[in-house]
C-alpha cells in the first residue's frame, strides 16, 4: 500500500529525506533527551511527541535513502545530571549518529559536554546564547537566542516610545541569561532599565518586586525574562495590583499554555516575540512559512489531539535539519555535522536556516513575529 504524504512528508521527500523507492532496511540510530516529564514538561512534552511522530512518519515512508531510523529517546525531567548521564548512555550503548535535544538551558549544556567529546553532531532545542556563542564544532540550535529576544523586544519598545523600563526576570538559566542579555544591548535600542528585580523558581508570588517596579519614578513598561510558572504568576500578579503598564515575556512561554496558566484576562496586551507557527491560521498565503507550519500543526494536533506549541516546533526544525543532512551524509557522525554546518535556506516552524561555520543558529531577526495577546488567542502586534 503507497504510504498517505502529508504536506510535512512532501517538504522531507523534497529535501531528499525520505525514500518512497524502497522499503527501509538498515538503520540511522538518532538520539534524543528531552524534558518530557517535570518543571520543564511544557517544553519537552510537545518535543517529544513531536520527534517520536516524524520518526513514523519517516520509516513508514520508506526511511532515509532506504534506512529507517532508530530512535533513542530519554526523559530527563529537566536535570541537568540525567542529561549527561543519558547523553552518555546515547553515545557509548546506542551509539548514536547525531543527538536532538537539551529542552532547557541546562540541560543542553551538559549534553554539549558530551557531544563535542565525543564529536557527535547535537541540535539543541534551548533558548540561550552561550549554547551556540561562542561557535561549538558539534553545536546547532533551532530557538532564536535570548539577545535576540532582547533586540526584538526593544525594538517593538522604541516604536512605542517606550525607553525607560522594569524588569522582573527568573534566576533559573534561562531567565538569567536573558536578563544579562538585554542589559547587555539596551542602550544599543534606547533602552534604559531603571527598575531591576529577581524571583526564583519556586517563588509563588512577585507582587513585591512589581510593586517595587511600579512605584519607580518614570518606568513606562515591564519586561519578564524568564520561562515556566514564573511569567505567568508575574501576569496574574501585575493585573490583581492593577498595575497600567505594558507587559513584555519572552519567548520562552510562548504557546497556549501561557495563556492558559496566567489567564486570558490578565494576559490581555501582553507582547511577546513569537514564531510563525502561533499564528499559522492568519498567515497570508504568500508567507514562505505557511505550507511549513500548517502541515505541522495539522500532523501534530490530528494524532495528538493537543494545540501545537512554539517547543514542538522547535524539535520539529531540529527533525528536519538533522534528517535532511543525514539524507546527503548517510549514517556518518562527521559527514552530517558537515552537512549541517552547509544547510541553506531550509524552511521550518521557526525560520529559514542557513548555517554557516561562523553561524550555528542560522536565523535572523526577521524570523520573529512580535505577537499581542487579544481575546485569550494569538494576533500579530500592531
Amino acid at each position: 500500500m503507497k504510504p498517505v504524504i502529508t504536506t510535512a512528508m512532501t517538504t522531507l521527500v523534497a529535501l531528499g529525506v525520505i525514500s518512497l523507492a524502497a522499503p527501509a532496511s538498515a538503520e540511522i540510530r538518532l538520539g534524543a533527551s528531552v524534558s518530557a516529564t517535570g518543571p520543564a514538561a511544557f517544553l519537552g512534552d510537545p518535543e517529544a511527541k513531536t520527534i517520536e511522530m516524524l520518526v513514523e512518519q519517516v520509516n513508514e515512508a520508506g526511511g532515509i535513502n532506504g534506512e529507517k531510523i532508530e530512535l533513542f529517546l530519554y526523559d530527563d525531567g529537566g536535570d541537568p545530571n540525567k542529561a549527561r548521564t543519558f547523553a552518555t548512555r546515547l553515545v557509548e550503548d546506542d551509539e548514536v549518529v547525531a543527538i536532538i535535544g537539551g529542552s532547557t538551558t541546562g540541560t543542553t549544556m551538559s549534553i554539549i559536554s558530551v557531544a563535542e567529546d565525543e564529536e557527535i553532531p547535537f541540535i539543541s532545542l534551548a533558548g540561550a546564547i552561550q549554547i551556540i556563542d561562542p561557535v561549538r564544532d558539534y553545536v546547532f540550535k533551532t530557538p532564536h537566542t535570548d539577545r535576540m529576544a532582547c533586540a526584538k523586544i526593544f525594538t517593538d519598545m522604541a516604536a512605542r516610545e517606550l525607553t525607560k523600563i522594569g524588569m522582573i526576570s527568573g534566576t533559573d538559566g534561562f531567565g538569567a541569561s536573558m536578563q544579562a542579555q538585554c542589559h547587555d544591548i539596551a542602550a544599543e535600542h534606547g533602552i534604559e532599565v531603571i527598575a531591576d528585580e529577581t524571583y526564583g523558581p519556586q517563588d509563588a508570588d512577585m507582587t513585591p518586586q512589581l510593586t517595587k517596579i511600579s512605584k519607580t519614578e518614570g518606568v513606562q513598561a515591564i519586561l519578564n525574562p524568564g520561562f515556566g510558572q514564573g511569567p505567568a504568576i508575574v501576569t496574574r500578579n501585575k493585573a490583581q495590583l492593577g498595575i497600567n503598564l505594558p507587559l513584555y515575556q519572552s519567548h520562552g512561554v510562548a504557546s497556549d499554555g501561557f495563556i492558559k496558566l496566567a489567564g486570558a484576562e490578565a494576559s490581555e496586551g501582553v507582547r511577546l516575540p513569537g514564531t510563525a507557527l502561533l499564528i499559522a491560521d492568519i498567515l497570508p498565503d504568500g508567507d514562505p512559512q505557511k505550507d511549513v507550519v500548517t502541515s505541522y500543526k495539522s500532523a501534530f494536533e490530528g494524532k495528538y489531539e493537543q494545540k501545537v506549541s512554539t517547543f514542538g516546533g522547535y524539535a520539529n526544525d531540529a527533525f528536519l535539519l538533522m534528517t535532511s543532512a543525514m539524507a546527503k551524509a548517510g549514517s556518518d557522525a562527521e559527514a552530517i555535522r558537515n552537512a549541517l554546518e552547509d544547510t541553506s535556506g531550509l524552511v521550518g516552524t521557526t525560520g529559514t536556516y542557513s548555517f554557516s561555520a561562523n553561524d550555528h543558529l542560522g536565523l535572523d531577526l526577521s524570523a520573529f513575529r512580535m505577537l499581542e495577546i487579544r481575546d485569550g488567542g494569538w494576533a500579530l502586534a500592531e
